[in-house]
């Protein structure tokens, strides 16, 4: 019953972000990625060492991704449907930019940042992921980029 009214909220409420997932899976499918089920999300695995996103109830993360990694995203997907329309403003574009700020930053030799979950709307994805789904905290790895 949670599942389903997860994926009302995602399909009303949180329609911008499930858009956006729906446009994002097209494209992957077309590419010959083929999706898996993990909790009441679908799950594409892409590439390796990058990471991962959320699109709604659908969400990218790397080939062989960690179970703490996927709960963290699905997290950013109960997000979603608390946040709705805001959704893209208050989490997912700022959190975007400091993905891509902070493989900036390490690329250029610093490790001096702070925590990945340290700003408000990633330590909640984690703790709601995990709470939600199960797994461990998510403490991404601080990769140096080449």
């Amino acid at each position: 019953m949670k599942g389903l009214l997860f994926w009302v909220l995602s399909l009303t409420w949180g329609i911008l972000m499930t858009a956006f997932g729906l446009l994002v899976s097209l494209v992957l499918l077309i590419a010959g990625v083929r999706p898996s089920r993990w909790r009441w999300f679908l799950c594409f695995e892409v590439g390796a060492g990058w990471g991962g996103f959320e699109c709604g109830p659908m969400f990218v993360v790397e080939r062989g991704a960690p179970e703490s990694m996927r709960c963290h995203e699905a997290g950013h997907g109960v997000q979603n449907i608390l946040f709705g329309p805001l959704m893209p403003f208050l989490v997912s574009i700022p959190s975007a930019v400091r993905y891509w700020a902070r493989r900036i930053a390490l690329a250029r030799g610093r490790r001096d940042l702070p925590p990945y979950d340290g700003i408000w709307f990633e330590g909640q994805a984690t703790r709601w992921g995990t709470k939600l789904f199960g797994g461990t905290q998510h403490k991404p790895r601080l990769r140096r980029i080449k």
